[in-house]
């Protein structure tokens, strides 16, 4: 069975090349110098922290948001190969997930492709499963094509003995608060804890339990929820449902942030 228990014996990671879309580059975590950081990034040290030396780690993030599953395996996989890192995570597939009329059993036979390809040429392939949509508006109702999906990727992972990123489980980022204003992608304390529960997959000793329960919220009337909901459409749904239109993806021009394996 695919293991993504908390308690295994763990590998010490020289090395680690993270591939996928927007979720994977880290969107929705702006970092100081206006770069996205991310749940990537923020894994990345916690795996460099393990070393003797942390400085003689080495990290490329190839991911760019906007990629569908057939350009990650183009552009991003035969790099990855070429890397042949200890570590690879691949998260892909969620951005046709969400296009109507795609197959979810079609795009996991390509996802197991990329996974058989992977695992012959680096270390360890970590996988992600997709988020529990039940709460998120814009994509609740395509929850069972997303349950179907990860359903298969967690079947590949079986396959492949692939230890699993299984967001679905993780209950914490099905908070508003683990969500960026888009309501698509993270906060930065979403990406953080699954920075976290990554950790935890590969046994590793984290400093916060990245399901720990938020605090409160006060209640929010009718008419607040409708203000948001608004500013939401015209800041956010209305720019992307212009670009499925016209085509366009907020990837268009945009390369990977980390293209080489590089210390932190």
């Amino acid at each position: 069975m695919a293991d993504d228990s908390r308690s295994r014996d763990t590998h010490v990671f020289g090395s680690y090349t993270a591939i996928g879309d927007s979720f994977t580059e880290g969107v929705g975590d702006p970092g100081p110098d206006g770069r996205y950081v991310g749940w990537a990034d923020r894994f990345a040290v916690l795996l460099a922290d393990r070393l003797p030396e942390p400085d003689a780690f080495r990290y490329a993030n190839l991911a760019v948001r906007g990629r569908l599953l057939d350009q990650i395996v183009a552009e991003q996989v035969p790099r990855a190969k070429q890397l042949a890192p200890d570590l690879v995570t691949f998260c892909a597939g969620g951005n046709d997930i969400i296009r109507p009329g795609t197959d979810p059993d079609d795009v996991a036979e390509r996802f197991e492709r990329a996974v058989a390809e992977l695992t012959s040429a680096v270390g360890t392939v970590m996988v992600t499963t997709g988020f529990d949509t039940r709460d998120v508006p814009v994509l609740r109702h395509l929850r069972g094509k997303i349950a179907t999906y990860t359903a298969h990727v967690r079947a590949v992972a079986d396959r492949y003995g692939c230890p699993v990123l299984d967001l679905w489980s993780l209950k914490s980022v099905q908070d508003r608060r683990a969500w960026d204003a888009d309501r698509l992608h993270l906060s930065p304390e979403g990406h953080t804890r699954v920075a976290l529960r990554a950790a935890q997959v590969l046994g590793i000793d984290v400093p916060a339990d990245p399901d720990q329960v938020w605090p409160p919220l006060p209640p929010r009337g009718p008419l607040e929820v409708r203000r948001d909901d608004i500013y939401w459409a015209r800041e956010y749904l209305v720019p992307w449902i212009g670009r499925r239109l016209r085509g366009e993806s907020s990837g268009d021009h945009v390369a990977a942030k980390r293209p080489d394996l590089l210390p932190l």
